[in-house]
C-alpha cells in the first residue's frame, strides 16, 4: 500500500511539472516593454511572430504611475474605450494568464497612449495535446542475486595407465647348417700271412723262395709280420668292420663339435 502511494503521489509531480514546462512566458514587447511604441503597428508585429496557447503567461513590464493595463473587449479595442474592462492591472510588472481559446485585447487606459499604438490583440489556441508520458519511477523491490553454485569437489579419478608387456620375446633359435659326415675310408691292408719263425736259413714248406733282387734296386719294405700267439698259432688280422664300428662314432662326435664351433 505504501508503495502505491508513493507512486501515485509521483505520477501527480510529473505530471504537475509537464503541465507547468508545457506553459510559455511571453514578455510582451521584449526589450521594448510596455509603453508608448515608436510607430502604432509596433505590437501588432510583435505578437504576428508568436504563437499563444492556453496557459501561457503574458508579463506586461511597465513603470507604475505612468502606463497601466486593460483586459477590454474588441469593441473596447477598437474605440480605446477604458469602460468596463474585463481585468485591469496598475502595478508594474503586472501577469495575466490565457485562459480561453479565441481574441484576447490589452489597452493602456493613460491620456490617448491607447490611441497612438500601445494596444496588443493576440490570437489564443488551445495547448498541445503532445503531452509526455510520465515517467516511471524506479522499482525499489530489491533483486535477490540468483545464488552461485559453488565448484564440484569431486575428485576426477584418472584413468589407470596399462604398463609396459614385460613378456619377454624369446628369439628363434637359428639351426646350424646340418653336416653330413662322410666316413672315412677306413680299409686296412690285410697283412700277408707270413710263415712263422724258422730256423735260420731253412725254408718253410710251401714258401717260394724269393727271388733275387737286382743290384740296385731299391728293396720293398717287408710285410707286417703278424704276431704269434703264445701257442705259436698266428692271430688273425684285425676285421674292416670291427675298424669301421670304432672310427663312425668318433666321425659323428667331431662333426657334431665342428658344428658347434661354427
Amino acid at each position: 500500500m505504501t508503495l502505491s502511494r508513493g507512486f501515485l503521489f509521483a505520477v501527480l509531480v510529473v505530471v504537475a511539472a509537464v503541465g507547468n514546462a508545457s506553459a510559455a512566458t511571453y514578455i510582451v514587447g521584449d526589450t521594448l516593454g510596455w509603453t508608448v511604441p515608436p510607430s502604432p503597428a509596433a505590437y501588432a508585429a510583435w505578437a504576428s511572430r508568436q504563437v499563444f496557447r492556453v496557459g501561457d503567461v503574458l508579463v506586461f513590464n511597465y513603470t507604475t504611475g505612468f502606463h497601466d493595463v486593460a483586459h477590454v473587449t474588441k469593441a473596447a479595442f477598437d474605440g480605446c474605450s477604458s469602460n468596463n474592462p474585463i481585468a485591469l492591472a496598475t502595478v508594474g510588472p503586472s501577469n495575466f494568464t490565457l485562459s480561453t481559446t479565441g481574441e484576447d485585447y490589452y489597452i493602456c487606459t493613460f491620456g490617448s497612449h491607447c490611441a497612438i499604438g500601445q494596444k496588443l490583440a493576440i490570437n489564443v489556441t488551445a495547448a498541445s495535446s503532445t503531452t509526455p508520458a510520465p515517467t516511471m519511477p524506479p522499482s525499489t523491490t530489491p533483486t535477490t542475486p540468483a545464488p552461485t553454485m559453488p565448484p564440484s569437489t569431486t575428485p576426477t579419478t584418472p584413468a589407470p595407465t596399462m604398463p609396459p608387456s614385460t613378456t619377454p620375446t624369446t628369439p628363434t633359435p637359428t639351426m646350424p647348417p646340418t653336416m653330413t659326415p662322410t666316413p672315412m675310408s677306413t680299409s686296412v691292408p690285410s697283412p700277408s700271412p707270413s710263415s712263422s719263425s724258422s730256423p735260420s736259413g731253412a725254408p718253410t714248406p710251401g714258401s717260394t723262395p724269393s727271388s733275387p733282387t737286382p743290384s740296385g734296386s731299391a728293396t720293398p719294405p717287408p710285410a707286417p709280420a703278424s704276431e704269434s700267439t703264445p701257442n705259436g698259432s698266428l692271430s688273425p688280422p684285425p676285421s674292416s668292420a670291427t675298424v669301421s664300428s670304432i672310427c663312425a662314432p668318433l666321425v659323428v662326435f667331431a662333426s657334431i663339435v665342428f658344428a658347434l664351433v661354427i
